[in-house]
């Protein structure tokens, strides 16, 4: 009996080690960051007439994960997080990409306008996964308000 017990302690014992040993090995595989200094002449917020508290909103909510510049927190070094956050980012640009807004057609603009609105009226977007850190990122009733009616004109014009 005390021989089984032994035995067992060994092996959970090699068993932790083993994925210690992964754990600091995979810290060595690079991820592609996201991050650039040059804001395109396609932004979103230069092709269009952004109301500052409606643009801050949206830099602060959307343009992590929608746009080509990326601001990262100090845990996105750690893997297996930041292949999640490479992931997630990849989706949301492949997406909708803010900073390549202008180079979409019209029909494309008022679909992607209509999507968006209707994210985050129905608190789909950002994701809850993102505000949980990233608190300011949230709307208030007020910013909903506030940033769909401001997109809904722009999407009507």
């Amino acid at each position: 009996m005390l021989k089984s017990k032994l035995t067992k302690m060994k092996i959970v014992k090699i068993i932790v080690l083993v994925l210690l040993v992964a754990f600091v090995g995979i810290q060595f595989v690079p991820t592609e960051r996201n991050q650039s200094d040059v804001v395109p002449k396609t932004d979103f917020m230069l092709v269009n007439d952004v109301p500052k508290e409606i643009e801050n909103k949206l830099q602060v909510s959307c343009y992590d994960c929608h746009s080509n510049n990326t601001a990262y927190p100090w845990y996105n070094k750690i893997q297996p997080v930041a292949w999640f956050m490479e992931d997630h980012i990849k989706k949301g640009k492949e997406e909708l990409n803010f900073n390549e807004w202008a180079d979409y057609s019209d029909r494309r603009k008022k679909s992607k306008l209509k999507s968006i609105i209707s994210q985050i009226k129905d608190d789909e977007m950002p994701l809850s996964s993102y505000t949980l850190i990233h608190k300011d990122a949230s709307f208030s009733e007020d910013d909903k308000k506030k940033v769909i009616t401001w997109l809904t004109q722009l999407k009507d014009n």
